[in-house]
């Protein structure tokens, strides 16, 4: 087989470990809350936070090292830590030890996010990096597909333990055939440092806005220590862009800020990214809360539709952006994915899935007619030898956006209803969701939701300010590819 279709089914498979993963759990975590002991509001809600938090933290340092040491060395090891991870979160048996266990596997995952879309894009030519990246988001949708289904099919028969356990086989195989069909393109630069310092500061100050946010909104800090902790965690996020305009070898590299190109596509993601962050999991409480009550299972068929239109979408917007330029692709996914969202501040409570399909079909066509050609657009825009540390920054902001989505959700949520209200209906506590918890948690749905829209149509607007001045690109927008080194 030629390799870049090697390359090309190894990542696949890593994103669809990685997609199952995170929708099995959120289908689950209404039933995790109520059966495994120690778990409250926050520990659940750190059940994500944590994963997406030190993913997050950890793709910067990642990149770099994949440029240093290798992409496809640290690929490897991230499936066999992303594995072992999955193993143990199973066999946790308090909420804290599933939080920590859960950060294990995102370690992994750092690994091959940072290194899945630089392996694709230095295996395949220009021409091809849009439909080979729009394959590769199939998988991402297939597995929000089969995490949704599969997780509800699992949650509500053998146990949600077996969500990490499904995991294991895969990941194996994986490992083994990654270690096997995989090498090296690129010559690893090695001798560079890592930016140590920039990287506790990034990470300490994106913590402490995320630990301020949960903590605070839901009551275990007081208003004075959650304000100090967001004010802290900016500070800390200020300092980390200083020390990157220092260092010299930095590991966020603000010269790939210098192309427009780059800027553009890389904020586009990140905003889109906040606004779409928290859907899943906005969803899945509102069918799986008052007052329905629906089953994990039934409540993962009702989001099959916003994957499905994705999974069709996707590939078609790779291909086509491939042939008659990437621009107006991503737009257009902007718009329909903004509609998409307004749609959805005007659903009642309990809504039919007829009700709700137009705009879930919005959603994943949105997402899908953006994602790929505005990636293949961040990636072509560095040259080879950066790619890892491009992949590496692309992804962290996308991990960024969406766990600040959640921490802005939460914020929402407990300023529209009382905090007991929204403990219950987190912890699937039926007896002790209050009177007007039904009516106030649709407020903060359609809250959320409005939100979304307006922060997907401010990257619409950076696009479209900034399309006028690339009005002399190529119609396949390839730029002139930037020179410093970081």
């Amino acid at each position: 087989m030629e390799y870049k279709w090697l390359a090309l089914s190894n990542t696949t498979i890593a994103t669809l470990m990685a997609s199952i993963d995170t929708n099995i759990v959120l289908i689950a975590l209404p039933t995790i809350g109520r059966e495994l002991p120690g778990s409250s509001a926050t520990t659940l809600l750190w059940i994500l936070l944590g994963y997406s938090l030190i993913t997050a933290v950890v793709l910067l340092s990642f990149g770099r090292l994949s440029d240093i040491f290798g992409r496809v060395r640290l690929y490897v090891l991230g499936f066999a830590i992303f594995t072992v991870g999955s193993l143990i979160c199973g066999f946790s048996t308090s909420g804290t030890e599933l939080v920590g266990f859960r950060m294990v596997q995102a370690i992994g995952a750092g690994f091959l996010f940072s290194n899945s879309a630089a392996i694709l894009t230095d295996a395949f030519p220009p021409g091809e990096r849009g439909r080979a990246l729009g394959t590769n988001q199939v998988s991402i949708v297939v597995g929000s597909v089969v995490g949704l289904v599969l997780g509800g099919v699992i949650t509500s028969t053998i146990g949600w333990q077996w969500i990490f356990f499904v995991n294991v086989p895969i990941g194996a195989v994986a490992t083994y055939r990654a270690y096997t069909d995989l090498h090296e393109i690129q010559k690893p630069a090695r001798g560079e440092p890592i930016d140590w310092v920039g990287n506790l500061a990034f990470g300490g100050g994106l913590a402490l806005v995320l630990v301020a946010l949960t903590f605070g909104s839901l009551g275990e800090w007081t208003t004075t220590e959650m304000v100090a902790g967001l004010v802290l965690g900016v500070v800390l996020i200020l300092a980390f862009v200083f020390i990157e305009m220092r260092v010299k070898f930095p590991m966020l590299d603000l010269d790939l800020f210098r192309n427009a190109q780059f800027t553009d596509t890389s904020m586009a993601a990140f905003l889109n990214a906040i606004g779409r962050g928290a859907f899943t999991f906005v969803m899945v409480f509102y069918l799986q809360g008052p007052p329905v009550y629906l089953s994990p299972f039934t409540a993962g068929l009702f989001l099959i539709p916003v994957s499905a239109s994705l999974a069709v979408v996707g590939p078609l917007s790779g291909i086509f952006s491939d042939k008659y330029g990437r621009r107006w692709f991503t737009i257009g996914g902007l718009v329909i994915t903004a509609g998409g969202f307004l749609w959805l501040t005007t659903i009642p409570s309990a809504a039919p899935l007829a009700l709700l399909l137009p705009p879930f079909i919005f959603l994943g066509a949105g997402m899908g007619l953006f994602a790929s050609p505005n990636r293949a657009a961040m990636m072509s825009a560095v040259r080879a030898e950066r790619r890892g540390v491009a992949s590496g920054m692309g992804t962290t902001l996308l991990n960024t956006g969406s766990t600040i989505s959640l921490g802005i959700t939460l914020a929402i949520m407990s300023r529209i209803l009382p905090l007991p209200s929204l403990e219950a209906i987190l912890l699937g506590n039926r007896a002790a969701v209050g009177p007007n918890a039904v009516a106030q948690y649709l407020e903060g749905v359609h809250a959320t939701f409005l939100i979304s829209a307006i922060l997907v149509l401010v990257a619409l607007g950076l696009l479209v300010f900034r399309a006028r001045h690339h009005s002399r690109s190529s119609a396949k927008d390839v730029p002139v590819e930037i020179t410093g080194s970081g």
